[in-house]
């Protein structure tokens, strides 16, 4: 019985990557590094793979990458407000170091899109005015962050009973449990 439920939260994280507008496809990611408080903000999932590694675009210079290199401990939370499905998701982060991995998805980048990753300065720098913000030709700054999942929670809102479950994944196998919602 509990295996449905994780087949559920499998078919709806794919469908984040797969589905257009599905509520998946932005979500809330979680960082601390060496400060004390966690940095919260919204991603773009944009791959996931059948063992549900996520993978989320980057520019190399965002506090999100100092975060990770401090600590890769990184945590998600994904809610669909339809089916009143919350997701959240524990793992580990890391850099893609792979240039073929990087340059080939570099040129799957729509050129509108590439603006995020080639702004002359870091993101989060203050500016005058965010009409004249300069961008560079000759470089980027993109990145790959692939997270590999180790802990997932499940929660559905539902009546009459609320349904919540754990999942943790041990030699590559994920372990359910049922918890009080």
């Amino acid at each position: 019985m509990i295996n449905s439920f994780f087949e559920e939260l499998s078919t709806e994280i794919h469908n984040g990557v797969n589905e257009k507008g599905h509520p998946f496809r932005f979500i809330t990611m979680a960082t601390v590094g060496n400060e004390t408080i966690a940095r919260l903000r919204t991603v773009v999932l944009r791959e996931i793979t059948e063992n549900l590694r996520l993978t989320i675009y980057t520019d190399s210079r965002t506090q999100k990458i100092k975060h990770i290199t401090d600590n890769n401990q990184v945590s998600f939370l994904l809610y669909h407000p339809e089916k009143m499905l919350q997701l959240k998701v524990e793992g580990t982060a890391q850099m893609v170091t792979d240039t073929e991995r990087l340059n080939t998805t570099w040129q799957t980048i729509q050129p509108n899109s590439r603006k995020d990753y080639i702004t002359q300065t870091r993101p989060g720098s203050t500016i005058k005015n965010p009409d004249n913000v300069e961008y560079i030709e000759d470089e980027n700054y993109f990145s790959i962050i692939d997270i590999t999942p180790k802990k997932i929670e499940y929660l559905k809102l539902k009546r009459p009973n609320h349904i919540r479950a754990v999942f943790v994944k041990t030699n590559d196998k994920w372990n359910g449990e049922f918890l009080i919602p």
